[in-house]
């Protein structure tokens, strides 16, 4: 029973953690007895409240009212972080009616790996989570609040914060999402676009209007990615209201819903995060990761934000849940639809439903609703300017997007583990079609992105392979994102070549229809079995199997040294500054944290 192996699998992780846990509870409960703002000196309250107008100051200066931390991703550059400019000072307006106040503590960095894509500053985008979590302590480090607001949306912005929260674990919490663009160019027609582009069968001209009506306004990039895997998994941790998630920006709803976060800090304070969010809600976020087709950066992500608060997670928890859950949802790029389509048809209310009456999450979490996940079967609508919620649609408005558990797109999640003498591997199969679930092809090396790119415009590519990208990792560049090879691959396999990935780099929520083996594991520059890999070497992708296997005798195999790792340049776009994180760096399957292992 489903409901009997989610429990084994959370005994298990509880097991494996007990000391780490306890450690962190431990931590958590002294930070909790050490100096606030009431014993702080004289001349260090005043530094804390010398910007705040004079009426702020008559009232809060007696420090016998709570006083909340904002944090927030806000720049104007990023459509997904561009609505939450209002947000602070909504936040204590509504505060203030309360009782309670807010101030601006710090700002965080937020990057957009689809600006970066492609070119240096793509390998500062990992490790931005790491710069994030430490951006998020120091704004925290002054230990005058009494619980804090985290502002962000996107690929390594709220991990980072989630991360940098769990080491102020004694504090409440609570995050606040933007939400997505409306709907814009239908992601398949895009992806053509590309596709030809990289065909040269349309110009550049063509393309870019194909991107700008896809990416057009104010909010999240529509598929499913990172950023909307980010807001769906911190939902299913308790951590938003409830269904906040993807409520579009700049709307009335929206907004109500950020002076009702404000209101349930100040009139009912969630638990301290650190004890709030247990194994049981790591859990349900990777269900919820399964259960949707979400991307697979978290296998990396959450098993870092876990980690922070004492909890050990690793891919083989995934890859049990993924046998167990269904796979509800079909959005792009696992199906066609965008996650304004797959809200309209029923969103995460109706899959925690449907997953709740299954047996598939754990109800008795704690949420900074209360305990339990009920509250977020509902969903949220203005009755004048305040939140009513109500019950979430019981049948799916659309089942091309979204199916209950008894009619499921896929009785698994579709994540796979990939091993065998290349090392350890992720592979996303819920969007590529079956006859390609299992690839036996030649090698082919190639040094970078560009390095492919350029073979295939000279027409050298039109063969079945396996392309091998070595020395992607976090140690070697920073782990960046290789979704330039997407377009080339896919067109490959349209024109009927068998054709596959493998790569100690990451695809993220992007990886689509052609196979790959991503974030292999140890990775080259480590000694990882992917440096020993030779052009004309055959090689077995079995994604039916969990097979990733040179076709060599196991004695020539161990006999073979890794190759020499490309000579790349370590300075540009700020790269040489990511040094230290780059050494300091763990495996990928444990994170990747630079903090230490």
């Amino acid at each position: 029973m489903p409901k009997k192996a989610l429990e084994d699998i959370t005994k298990g992780i509880i097991e494996r953690s007990q000391s780490s846990r306890e450690t962190y509870l431990e931590r958590t409960a002294k930070a909790q007895r050490k100096i606030q703002r009431g014993e702080l000196s004289c001349a260090n309250l005043a530094h804390t409240y010398a910007s705040l107008p004079e009426h702020i100051k008559a009232k809060i200066k007696n420090n016998d009212k709570p006083n909340f931390a904002i944090i927030s991703a806000y720049n104007d550059m990023l459509s997904a972080h561009k609505p939450l400019k209002d947000y602070p000072e909504w936040i204590k307006e509504t505060l203030l009616q309360h009782e309670a106040f807010g101030q601006m503590a710090g700002g965080v960095p937020a990057m957009c790996d689809g600006i970066t894509q492609g070119y240096a500053g793509m390998e500062l985008s990992l490790f931005s989570r790491d710069v994030i979590a430490m951006s998020t302590a120091i704004a925290l480090s002054h230990n005058v609040f009494d619980g804090a607001f985290y502002l962000g949306v996107c690929d390594k912005i709220v991990p980072g914060l989630l991360i940098g929260a769990l080491s102020f674990g004694h504090l409440p919490a609570i995050f606040i999402p933007a939400g997505p663009m409306t709907s814009g160019l239908a992601n398949a027609q895009k992806s053509k676009v590309r596709e030809l582009f990289a065909q040269g069968k349309v110009d550049r001209q063509e393309l870019l209007e194909s991107e700008m009506q896809s990416y057009h306004s104010a909010g999240t990039c529509t598929f499913y990615g990172t950023a909307n895997s980010n807001q769906m998994m911190v939902e299913l941790m308790g951590l938003h209201l409830p269904n906040s998630a993807f409520i579009n920006p700049n709307t009335p709803l929206r907004k109500a819903l950020v002076h009702k976060a404000a209101t349930l800090m100040a009139t009912k304070t969630p638990k301290p995060i650190g004890e709030m969010i247990s194994e049981k809600n790591i859990v349900n976020a990777m269900v919820g990761l399964m259960a949707t087709g979400g991307s697979t950066n978290h296998t990396i992500h959450l098993v870092a934000i876990a980690k922070a608060a004492g909890i050990v997670i690793n891919w083989d928890d995934f890859a049990a849940i993924s046998e167990i859950t269904p796979l509800l949802a079909k959005i792009y790029p696992n199906g066609q639809a965008d996650v304004n389509q797959f809200e309209a048809a029923g969103g995460l209310a109706f899959v925690v439903r449907e997953l709740l009456n299954a047996g598939l999450l754990h109800e008795d979490c704690d949420t900074i609703m209360g305990q339990g996940l009920e509250a977020y079967t509902k969903n949220p609508y203005l009755d004048g300017e305040q939140v009513v919620y109500q019950e979430g649609v019981q049948e799916s408005h659309n089942t091309d997007i979204l199916r209950g558990v008894n009619n499921p797109f896929s009785p698994n999640g579709g994540l796979e583990i990939l091993e065998g003498n290349v090392g350890r591997a992720v592979i996303k199969v819920s969007a590529i079609d079956t006859k390609h679930h299992t690839i036996k092809a030649p090698a082919i090396i190639f040094e970078s992105q560009q390095d492919m790119i350029e073979r295939f415009k000279r027409q050298e590519l039109q063969k079945d392979f396996i392309a091998i990208l070595p020395y992607q990792g976090p140690r070697a560049n920073g782990m960046p994102e290789l979704h330039k090879l997407t377009p080339i691959l896919g067109a490959l396999q349209d024109q009927g070549f068998k054709v596959a990935l493998v790569t100690d780099g990451r695809m993220s929520g992007a990886s689509g229809k052609v196979p790959a083996a991503i974030h292999v594991s140890p990775e080259a520059l480590l000694g990882g079995g992917i440096a020993k890999i030779q052009d004309g070497d055959m090689l077995l992708l079995d994604a039916k199997e969990g097979v990733l296997q040179v076709l060599l005798e196991d004695q020539e195999w161990e006999e073979r040294l890794p190759s020499v790792p490309f000579l790349r340049e370590p300075f540009g776009s700020g790269r040489e500054l990511f040094a230290g994180l780059r050494l300091l760096a763990g495996s990928t399957e444990t994170g990747a944290v630079s903090f230490g292992e």
